[in-house]
């Protein structure tokens, strides 16, 4: 139904997935098993697809990766549902409205789970990634990708900020097996990843 599937689970959360818009944004739900409360990750786009997902899956909260428009295209829809809306700050005006604002190194509590919160600048002043606690499971936005960061040519886009965010708040964090599930296309893994850090700063992009 409607295209989700599950990409990760154990026996305390499940992980959902599907792709909306023009951009094909992945639109992450994280569920507590025990419970049945979800926190779905950007609020994309196709907000009627989108709130019946978050209906079926118990979603209370979205958690905002950054505030660029094809990330936050039913953050209305989901407001008016009464599913509260949460982002970091730098990004907020960037939105057409939320709800509480995302410090830097919290958890966000989802039923029995937690999202532990990583500011990532680089992408956006505001971009924020989310490590579900105690798991291999990261969510990193538009900061990380397979193959080198998000763009950061942007207004409010810094490359050497975004490598460093990369380097020191995901690649010195985790381990090589711990998944990244970006906010487009494809998942990867930090060890994957890590040992290209050079190669993209030499490449300028």
């Amino acid at each position: 139904m409607d295209n989700v599937e599950m990409i990760w689970s154990d026996g305390a959360a499940e992980v959902h997935r599907f792709v909306v818009g023009p951009l094909e944004n992945n639109v992450y739900v994280v569920r507590c098993r025990r419970t049945g409360e979800a926190a779905l990750i950007d609020a994309a786009n196709e907000h009627e697809r989108l709130l019946r997902v978050a209906t079926r899956l118990g979603v209370t909260s979205v958690l905002e990766t950054h505030g660029h428009w094809d990330h936050i295209g039913a953050v209305t829809e989901v407001r008016a549902a009464g599913i509260d809306v949460w982002v970091r700050a730098e990004d907020a005006a960037m939105l057409p409205s939320y709800d509480h604002l995302l410090e830097d190194d919290t958890t966000h509590r989802v039923g029995d789970l937690r999202l532990r919160t990583i500011h990532t600048p680089g992408h956006t002043p505001g971009s924020i990634c989310f490590w579900l606690e105690g798991t291999t499971v990261v969510f990193t936005g538009d900061t990380l990708f397979p193959g080198g960061p998000g763009n950061a040519t942007f207004a409010g886009g810094d490359f050497a900020q975004i490598i460093a965010s990369i380097d020191e708040r995901l690649f010195r964090a985790f381990g090589d097996d711990t998944t990244i599930w970006p906010g487009h296309g494809a998942p990867s893994t930090v060890g994957a990843e890590r040992p290209h850090l050079d190669e993209w700063v030499d490449r300028g992009w």
